[in-house]
């Protein structure tokens, strides 16, 4: 690598780390903005939630190096133009492909880079998050009783307390519902109480004193019973309030949480299906064709011994026939909706899982196809700071992903191909990044506003000579 090249590669190296980390903050802000709701007050621990938030950076990680790349670029080259380093360079005969020449050697080790990062670590990253993220929502949340409010937390029991010492964690005048028995009413009341958790936190322990407890049948009315007492204990089941991990073998991994090799036996399995479908109308195709031409036959003199049926003695009349038709036929069209509706869901099926593996090629290619725009872009615009090269990331940033979103949702939809859909965005950047270099490679601005002006100056005066009075 000569000098120019690695001076090159070495503008490059803080602008892209700058980049690529800030895009991973706004996707990190926009997530706990998201799920913050979710996790406070659970009582989760610091770390399930750096375990959470980690598991979701892999994600993160694959949107903002490609975006990174181009913040690069752009900044790079802008600063270099700023400098007229590009033209120094270009004077002692440096082209503009030479000077890309690192960019574009490491656009491609990043995009090789980020294919394995998404084919073998994200898929296991999403699955496990996902996994994390059920467990967190079946918590419920820490238990707290309020002071003259009633605790529905437990289940089965509603616990209400009319004042609570702080300092020494007792409630006062406690009185608790128990509802857990369908024939008896639990109502108990106590001067003051503690709640403790077991160690498993699966049971709460609440440990009242001098107290009393009512007791009412509530199939029978003058069942009724009263009991004092000075210590007493009630245990209740707390299932839920403890946080646990669930078996990472219960849950199926769907389309976002597998690997290439797994979506493409899944997409095998459904165009093997497809086939069989086909095969399927063809063969009741066939069948109701040979049907249809013994009965035509059997109708006329010469074919006389085909019979419609086994113990037919008598050959079929027209009637016989037409109803023995229009039933099969109305067998076969129900067996031909069944086979469509199985064609049309395992091509869905399919479709979704093509667009995820297209999509695991289509975002490393990114890497390289951001050089080819954010290099001559940078040149053009002879601006290396955050704010215009930033302002320009997002422009392309938001192109993108109406590309791909879209691409996916007619893909999913079947109105274009999985590939096409997914590969569109690659494409029309790529080609508009091969004009920019083309353009800057010339030396000629993105847009030739004089010849515009020229046009538009033509045709405003054409307007004028259309519009101008006849002399007579």
């Amino acid at each position: 690598m000569s000098y120019i090249s690695r001076y090159i590669f070495r503008a490059h190296i803080g602008p892209f780390f700058f980049g690529a980390f800030t895009v991973m903050f706004v996707f990190l802000l926009q997530f706990l903005i998201n799920f913050l709701p979710q996790l406070v007050g659970k009582g989760l621990g610091a770390w399930v939630i750096t375990q959470l938030i980690a598991l979701n950076l892999a994600w993160m990680v694959t949107l903002a190096v490609p975006m990174g790349v181009l913040v690069a670029s752009l900044m790079a080259f802008g600063n270099l133009g700023s400098t007229n380093e590009i033209t120094i360079i270009k004077s002692g005969g440096g082209s503009l492909l030479r000077m890309m020449r690192p960019m574009l050697v490491t656009g491609v080790l990043l995009s090789l880079a980020l294919f394995w990062f998404n084919d073998f670590v994200l898929p296991d990253a999403n699955y496990r998050a996902q996994m994390l993220m059920v467990d967190i929502q079946r918590k419920k949340p820490t238990f707290v009783v309020d002071k003259g409010q009633f605790s529905t937390q437990i289940e089965g029991y509603s616990i209400l307390s009319r004042n609570i010492d702080t300092a020494q964690g007792v409630m006062l005048g406690v009185t608790i519902y128990d509802n857990t028995s369908l024939e008896m009413l639990n109502v108990v009341s106590a001067d003051t109480g503690r709640i403790n958790f077991t160690t498993d936190y699966a049971k709460v322990v609440l440990m009242l004193t001098n107290g009393e407890i009512h007791q009412v049948n509530q199939q029978n009315m003058g069942d009724y019973r009263r009991i004092k007492f000075e210590q007493h204990r009630i245990i209740m089941d707390a299932s839920g309030f403890a946080f646990t991990r669930t078996d990472e073998r219960v849950y199926s991994r769907g389309d976002r949480t597998m690997r290439i090799p797994d979506m493409r036996n899944i997409v095998n399995e459904n165009e093997n299906a497809i086939v069989l479908s086909e095969q399927n109308i063809k063969k009741n195709l066939d069948r109701q064709i040979k049907y249809t031409s013994g009965i035509r036959d059997s109708l006329t003199p010469e074919m006389s011994s085909i019979r419609l049926t086994a113990d037919s003695t008598k050959p079929p009349t027209r009637k016989d026939a037409a109803w023995s038709a229009e039933s099969r036929i109305t067998g076969m069209m129900a067996s031909f909706d069944a086979d469509i509706f199985q064609i049309r869901d395992r091509q869905a099926n399919a479709n979704k899982y093509l667009v995820e593996i297209h999509k695991k090629y289509v975002i490393p290619v990114a890497c390289l196809v951001f050089v080819l725009i954010g290099c001559p872009l940078g040149i053009m615009t002879k601006r290396g700071n955050f704010g215009i090269s930033g302002a320009i990331t997002l422009v392309f940033y938001v192109i993108y992903w109406m590309f791909l979103m879209t691409g996916e949702r007619l893909a999913d939809r079947g109105f274009i191909a999985p590939w096409l859909s997914m590969w569109l965005a690659d494409i029309v950047l790529g080609v508009f990044g091969l004009f920019l270099m083309w353009r800057v490679s010339r030396d000629l601005p993105l847009f030739d506003t004089t010849r515009l002006f020229s046009v538009y100056a033509a045709l405003r005066g054409r307007v004028r000579r259309i519009g101008a009075p006849k002399v007579s």
